[in-house]
């Protein structure tokens, strides 16, 4: 624990951090809305090293470390999900490849595949949004050949046997229909290479283009292909609330 003589005022990090004015902060102190390395403060006059302290505000971490990175980025089709491609091949890493931070891309999408990736320098937050324990939602759009029946999102909610055994997705729901094509959105916590394309395909749908167009509660919104933004603190906070950090 920082002694009373160390460290930084606990209002004026929160402060820092964009939570609320000083004042505020304090009174969220106060009332026992605040919470730091799992203990609730109550009292002010508590001092913290931002470098290392863990804050909670009502149950939400408070990034307050200035040197954490998150970013979303629209992978275009024809990226490999890669920071360094030893064949040339364009890969994620090209977008970034300005920046000092050792940064991580979360999850994978095939090549041919389109949509968000969320790139950080927090190991830790970035192997629990992969881990399958986690259950972190991930949404994509896809476009299928043919109609596509009720029967079908019934069939892959219940659970389809696969190859390397049983998948099922957490929601689906078709988002709108053309002559011969129809668009759905699938919703999944599985993790396994190529498992949207996989699914669709076995209930009779082959996928014609795919887009990843959330993580959890970070959306894809407007962020146009090959561009990246970053995350805001609403945005990160949901994900380490996600995956319990």
């Amino acid at each position: 624990m920082t002694s009373e003589t160390e460290g930084v005022r606990l209002q004026k990090v929160l402060a820092r951090a964009g939570v609320a004015s000083r004042r505020v902060a304090e009174e969220m102190i106060v009332a026992g809305r605040v919470s730091v390395d799992g203990a609730v403060v109550s009292e002010l006059g508590r001092r913290v090293d931002p470098d290392t302290a863990v804050i909670h505000v009502d149950g939400a971490r408070v990034i307050i470390r200035d040197d954490l990175v998150h970013l979303g980025l629209n992978k275009p089709a024809g990226v490999h999900s890669t920071m360094t491609d030893d064949r040339g091949r364009k890969c994620v890493g090209d977008y970034v490849a300005d920046r000092s931070e050792r940064l991580f891309h979360v999850g994978r999408l095939d090549a041919e595949t389109e949509g968000l990736l969320i790139l950080t320098n927090d190991g830790d937050l970035a192997h629990r949004l992969m881990h399958p324990s986690y259950g972190v939602l991930k949404t994509y759009l896809a476009e299928v050949d043919g109609a596509v029946e009720r029967s079908v999102g019934r069939r892959l909610t219940k659970g389809i046997e696969l190859d390397d055994g049983p998948v099922r997705v957490d929601r689906f729901r078709v988002v709108d229909s053309f002559e011969t094509r129809t668009l759905v959105e699938v919703v999944l916590h599985e993790g396994r290479k190529h498992i949207v394309r996989r699914l669709l395909a076995e209930v009779g749908h082959p996928v014609t283009r795919l887009v990843r167009t959330a993580i959890g509660e970070v959306r894809l919104g407007e962020t146009r292909p090959g561009k990246l933004r970053p995350l805001n603190r609403s945005e990160v906070s949901s994900l380490y609330t996600t995956v319990g950090l």
